[in-house]
C-alpha cells in the first residue's frame, strides 16, 4: 500500500507519497501541499495498479522520437519499395512535429489538428506548406499510430491517443482501360512492343515483367511463371519475390507466342527476357513526355489516353473479364491476395455479370416452366 508522509522544507511543510510499482521497486512523489492531495494521489496509484493501468513517470516521459528509431528498425519485413515511403513519412512529417513530444503529452485533438493541417496545407506557415494526398496523410498517421501502439505495449501510456482520429477520404482515381485496338496501336508505336503486349494481356506488374527470365516461359503450355520482382528504389534495383510473396503461373494468348520466342532467341535460360539498354534490369517507364521517355513518346504517337504500366494491368483485367473469366481466375492471374480484393478493385468490371445472371434465369424459366401470369400481383393487392 502507498504511504503518506510529511517532510519539512524552507518553504514549509509538504507531503510525499511512497509506493511500490508493479515491478516491486519503491519510489516516491513529493511536493503535495496538503495531506488530502497526497492521499488522493496514493489512492489513484493503488487503483491504477489494480486495473493494470499503472504507468511509471519515467516511462511516460519517453519521446515519440526516442521510440521511432527502434520501431523503424523492426520494419525490416517490408519490401524496400514499401519501406522507403514509410521512412520518408517518418522523417519528413512525423518527427518534425512529434519527435520531441513525450508520449504521455500526445493528445487526440492535437493529432486530429495535425491530420487536418497535412491534408489542407498551411499557407500561413513559415515556410508555407501545401496539402498532401489522402494516401500520404494516411501513411503518416499510420506511422505515428504504430509508434504510439508500441508505447501502449510497453506500458508508457494507457491508451493510444491516435486511435479514433478521422482521416480524409481517398478519392478513387478513375481507371483507364484501353481497347484491344488501342493496345496494339500503342505497342506498334513503342520501342518495346512485346513488353507492352505482355503487360496488357497478362496483367504482370512492371517489376515482374522486368525480372522475367527465359526459364520462366513455358512456350508449349503458354504459361509464364512469376517468381521474381525487380523494383527500382532510389536508383537501386532490389530483386525479390512478387508483391504477395507468392509464385504464380499466368497464361498468355497464342498470338504472343511468336513475339516472346523472338524475344528469347539466342538467350540462355537465366537471361532477362526484357533487358534494359545496358543489359541489366529495365528502368521504370517514365509516363510523361520528354527526358527520352519511350513510353510517353509511344502514348503520343499512338494517340491513346495517357496510361501508366499499371493501367495496362487494369486493361488486362478488363480483357480477362470480357473473355468470360470469373473473379477467382482474375485473382490468380493478377496475383491478388484474395478474390475479395479483386472484387474490391474491379467491381465495376463485373457489373455485366449481374445482367448475365438475370438473362440466364430468364432462359431457364422460359425453357423449363410455363410461367403463370397469375403470380403477378395487381397494383394495390
Amino acid at each position: 500500500m502507498a504511504s503518506v508522509e510529511k517532510y519539512a522544507t524552507k518553504a514549509g511543510t509538504l507531503w510525499k507519497v511512497r509506493y511500490r510499482t508493479p515491478r516491486r521497486t519503491t519510489t516516491e512523489k513529493r511536493g503535495f501541499r496538503t495531506k488530502r492531495d497526497a492521499e488522493a494521489f496514493a489512492a489513484s496509484v493503488e487503483v491504477s495498479k489494480l486495473r493494470g493501468e499503472f504507468i511509471e513517470a519515467g516511462a511516460a516521459r519517453a519521446t515519440v522520437g526516442a521510440l521511432a528509431g527502434p520501431w523503424i528498425q523492426r520494419q525490416g519485413h517490408l519490401k524496400p519499395s514499401a519501406l522507403r515511403p514509410v521512412e520518408s513519412a517518418l522523417r519528413v512529417h512525423v518527427l518534425p512535429r512529434w519527435g520531441s513530444i513525450p508520449v504521455a503529452e500526445v493528445r487526440t485533438t492535437d493529432v486530429q489538428q495535425w491530420i487536418t493541417d497535412l491534408s489542407r496545407g498551411r499557407p500561413e506557415a513559415t515556410p508555407p506548406t501545401s496539402g498532401r494526398s489522402a494516401t500520404t496523410v494516411a501513411r503518416c498517421f499510420g506511422v505515428l499510430a504504430a509508434i504510439l501502439d508500441d508505447a501502449v505495449a510497453d506500458r508508457r501510456i494507457v491508451t493510444n491517443p491516435a486511435r479514433g482520429v478521422k482521416l480524409p477520404k481517398r478519392t478513387p482515381k478513375p481507371r483507364v482501360y484501353l481497347s484491344h485496338e488501342q493496345v496494339h496501336a500503342f505497342a506498334r508505336a513503342s520501342k518495346y512492343p512485346t513488353l507492352v503486349l505482355v503487360l496488357a494481356y497478362t496483367g504482370l506488374r512492371w517489376g515482374e515483367a522486368s525480372a522475367l527470365r527465359v526459364r520462366h516461359l513455358d512456350m508449349l503450355r503458354r504459361r509464364i511463371k512469376v517468381e521474381e520482382n525487380a523494383v527500382d528504389v532510389g536508383g537501386v534495383v532490389h530483386v525479390g519475390t512478387p508483391k504477395t510473396h507468392r509464385v504464380r503461373v499466368v497464361p498468355f494468348p497464342r498470338f504472343l507466342g511468336d513475339a516472346l520466342a523472338a524475344q528469347c532467341e539466342g538467350k540462355g535460360r537465366d537471361e532477362l527476357v526484357f533487358p534494359g539498354p545496358g543489359g541489366g534490369y529495365m528502368s521504370p517507364a517514365r509516363v510523361h513526355e520528354g527526358h527520352g521517355s519511350w513510353w510517353g513518346a509511344a502514348v503520343r504517337a499512338a494517340d491513346v489516353p495517357r496510361v501508366t504500366p499499371h493501367d495496362l494491368r487494369h486493361t488486362a483485367a478488363s480483357f480477362a473479364v470480357s473473355a468470360g473469366a470469373n473473379v477467382k481466375a482474375v485473382q490468380r492471374m493478377l496475383g491478388h491476395a484474395s478474390a475479395a480484393m479483386t472484387l474490391d478493385v474491379y467491381a465495376d468490371l463485373f457489373d455485366e455479370d449481374l445482367n448475365a445472371v438475370a438473362d440466364r434465369l430468364d432462359a431457364v424459366v422460359a425453357e423449363r416452366i410455363a410461367f403463370d401470369s397469375r403470380l403477378i400481383e395487381a397494383p394495390g393487392t
